[in-house]
């Protein structure tokens, strides 16, 4: 909700080589929403009970996760999953396998070359980041640094950790904002906006899920910096839900969701845009139609977390089962217990999450490949690296599922472009 600025558009250059269209003057309206903080919202019935069985979703996925025996790992998957989905709805496709080789690489201290990985990885760090922040309160500083860690590794490294100082749109030309589909506030418009919706987020007057959707709604439409909105906008809901105490331990893949959904998604978030009064029924009921798609997403996001963590609970299951009569303290189990938070390991890394000795775990990897649990791949230059194949296509398995209307590819198409179907896994 909010109202727009009339603005004059003057290109700074003439612009040879550019068409004429594109080198347009011409007035152009932007659109300031209203601030978040201490407004009144009234959820209808339905759109409560949307609200009320996702947040049920989200803390049911997290205290299960309590009772595992590796919630790390757990979550690390399922954090990357969230990481690689958020980047794909900006277009970043990036497979699995691929995807944490050049993780592993770059944990080796080896150059990474891939950059379409590195853009990815950079949203992982600024997940990371986000959720392990332990300081409670959402501030204008902790969204900057979210920020930092996504583009400061990327050839926008300069504007990493810093609002804009221009206009930007979305959509139309490349050169003006007079064609465009949505023209944000203007840059001085930012600082204040911002500081509300820090104030809105430290509120808790709202049911979390409600809060997180508004919020991200409100974050996207500001569109603060010149590139890397979405990301930090879909970061913002993880802090939110971890602030609140819906998901302290495992991050649900809700981007994954919102990318499936993609048409619901963007057409909620402009339904939010109306132009007038906060407290006009338009107003309200666009509010509604967002929050409900936003619940929605995160209650199926929680419904195929839960799936996948079987799967892997099976799967390791049946590794467990593969090696045979073993120690319960045995290297060869403790290092199949952390696979899930790396399913690409080298010797030297695996030696620093299971706190053995560099012998105990090189014949442990030796008893995992003899088991067909692990596979020797070279994509790591500075150390001997293992793959378990298995668990990376449990991996590609699950965005496959996520990006199926009906959760199943083989039901429903999926919505969007998504990695082949695993060679060795079944059930997508």
């Amino acid at each position: 909700m909010g109202y727009v600025i009339k603005r004059h558009w003057a290109p700074e250059v003439a612009g040879i080589g550019i068409p004429r269209r594109d080198r347009q003057w011409g007035a152009y309206d932007a659109f300031v929403p209203h601030p978040l903080a201490g407004r009144k919202f009234v959820f209808e019935g339905a759109v409560a009970a949307d609200i009320a069985d996702a947040e049920l979703a989200i803390a049911r996925l997290d205290s299960q996760a309590a009772v595992l025996t590796d919630t790390e790992a757990l979550a690390r998957l399922l954090l990357r999953a969230e990481s690689v989905a958020s980047s794909r709805i900006e277009g970043l496709s990036i497979s699995a396998q691929r995807l944490l080789r050049a993780d592993a690489d770059r944990a080796e201290g080896s150059e990474v070359r891939d950059v379409t990985a590195l853009e990815v990885l950079a949203n992982v760090d600024a997940m990371t980041y986000a959720m392990n922040d332990a300081s409670g309160q959402i501030t204008v500083a902790r969204i900057l640094e979210i920020h930092r860690c996504l583009l400061s590794q990327t050839r926008l490294a300069e504007h990493a950790g810093s609002f804009r100082s221009t206009q930007n749109w979305i959509g139309g030309s490349d050169y003006n904002p007079l064609s465009a589909d949505f023209v944000p506030p203007p840059h001085e418009e930012i600082p204040k906006l911002i500081d509300d919706l820090c104030a809105f987020c430290n509120d808790d007057g709202l049911p979390a899920v409600a809060q997180a959707a508004l919020a991200h709604a409100q974050f996207e439409t500001i569109h603060p910096f010149v590139d890397g909105n979405g990301r930090t906008g879909r970061a913002l809901i993880h802090v939110i839900l971890r602030r609140r105490g819906l998901a302290i331990r495992v991050t649900p893949p809700i981007s994954l969701i919102l990318a499936t959904r993609a048409r619901d998604y963007i057409t909620g978030l402009n339904a939010t845009r109306y132009i007038g009064p906060p407290n006009a029924p338009e107003a309200a009921s666009a509010e509604n139609r967002w929050v409900s798609t936003f619940a929605a997403a995160c209650s199926r996001a929680v419904a195929d977390a839960e799936t996948f963590e079987r799967r892997v609970e099976d799967l390791q299951s049946e590794w467990r089962e593969r090696l045979g009569t073993t120690r319960a303290d045995s290297t060869a189990l403790a290092v199949l217990e952390r696979l899930p938070a790396a399913p690409i390991i080298t010797v030297r890394e695996a030696e620093s999450l299971v706190g053995r000795s560099f012998a105990a775990v090189n014949g442990a990897f030796t008893s995992l490949v003899d088991a067909g649990i692990l596979t020797q791949t070279n994509s790591v230059r500075r150390n001997r690296a293992f793959e378990a194949r298995e668990l990376i296509d449990a991996f590609t398995a699950l965005e496959r599922q996520l990006a199926s209307p009906d959760g199943n590819t083989k039901i429903s198409k999926p919505a969007r472009p998504v990695p082949l179907r695993p060679r060795r896994t079944a059930g997508t």
